[in-house]
């Protein structure tokens, strides 16, 4: 159970992503039911620090206090891509990943990772403006430019300043499921799920004017996920040949409307799993994908476990159903 987070903070770093550790991990919303964690920002350079933004801040606390966190998150900083670290900072983070604890990075933190070893062998990710560099310098790393973030085991990396807030909120799901989760997000007045594996950055050229123009069609899609749809219906209800809302769904979301629709089907089956106690048949009907079989093709398939195992996971062996 994750009950202890720590924060590293290096010479140089961004205020908005350490903020978006501590708004996820380091506000206390306890009377409002929600988790709360001892959190701790941990110095490595020195009990003063300056920011990018040319501020200064201080922390009491050092390296010693990564002994006992369940997660160490790594934001950004203005040099994280060129400068050494510290061997002791190093040593600590492969400790802690040895004794069963988690490190999540925001942006170029993933550097930290790298010079430590974590990232070897390990899909991951970082800003798209630094996964050449990311690549170049730790040639072991699996580096994967077009997500948001990669959770990899005990190995969380995140894109860019926004990515981090899904990365902490993804880790929150896991802790304690998607109602604890959305409930965050909906304080934070943000997203609360957004795939890791969308594109991080969308080519996208200028609209004639500010409209979303598949956002209606999106808006749909999530409200019939138990109805079967074509890019040709889908089309039809946007005003616009197949062809060309292929396109525009594709610089507008980043994904395909196949792909899209189907990780909507799997978070709705992840949410009926966790919360109900539905049969797996029932959310396969409910979710869109027929029946059972198709449901742990699917499942399988994007998570890598089956839908009875995922609810043994999150809600004990008192829910297993057939």
């Amino acid at each position: 159970m994750l009950k202890n987070v720590a924060a590293v903070l290096l010479d140089g770093v961004h205020p908005f992503e350490l903020g978006v550790v501590c708004e996820v991990f380091g506000l206390d919303r306890g009377d409002v039911g929600l988790p709360v964690y001892d959190f701790t920002a941990v110095s490595v350079d020195g009990p003063t620090l300056r920011t990018h933004a040319g501020f200064t801040i201080s922390t009491p606390y050092g390296l010693e206090q990564l002994a006992q966190a369940d997660l160490i998150t790594i934001p950004t900083g203005g040099l994280h891509e060129s400068r050494e670290y510290p061997e002791e900072l190093l040593t600590a983070l492969r400790d802690a990943v040895d004794r069963g604890a988690r490190v999540l990075s925001v942006c170029t933190g993933a550097f930290v990772l790298g010079a430590a070893g974590l990232l070897d062998g390990r899909r991951c990710t970082t800003h798209w403006r630094h996964t050449g560099e990311l690549a170049r310098r730790h040639p072991r790393a699996l580096v994967d430019p077009d997500v948001l973030y990669v959770d990899e085991g005990p190995v969380i990396t995140a894109a860019g300043t926004a990515a981090g807030i899904d990365a902490c909120l993804h880790v929150v799901r896991q802790e304690h499921g998607p109602e604890v989760a959305n409930n965050v997000a909906r304080r934070m007045v943000v997203p609360p799920h957004r795939d890791g594996g969308q594109a991080q950055y969308i080519e996208r050229p200028l609209p004639r004017t500010q409209c979303d123009t598949v956002g209606d069609v999106l808006s749909w899609m999530a409200r019939h996920l138990d109805e079967e749809m074509t890019v040709e219906q889908l089309a039809t209800r946007a005003h616009m040949s197949p062809r060309t809302f292929a396109r525009r769904f594709q610089q507008e979301t980043g994904t395909t409307p196949y792909r899209w629709l189907l990780r909507q089907r799997v978070l709705l089956s992840q949410e009926l799993l966790e919360t109900t106690d539905d049969t797996v048949d029932a959310i396969a009907g409910l979710a869109g994908f027929g029946n059972a079989a198709g449901l742990r093709h699917h499942f399988l398939r994007t998570l890598g476990t089956t839908p009875n195992a995922y609810r043994r996971t999150f809600r004990g062996p008192a829910h297993r159903v057939a």
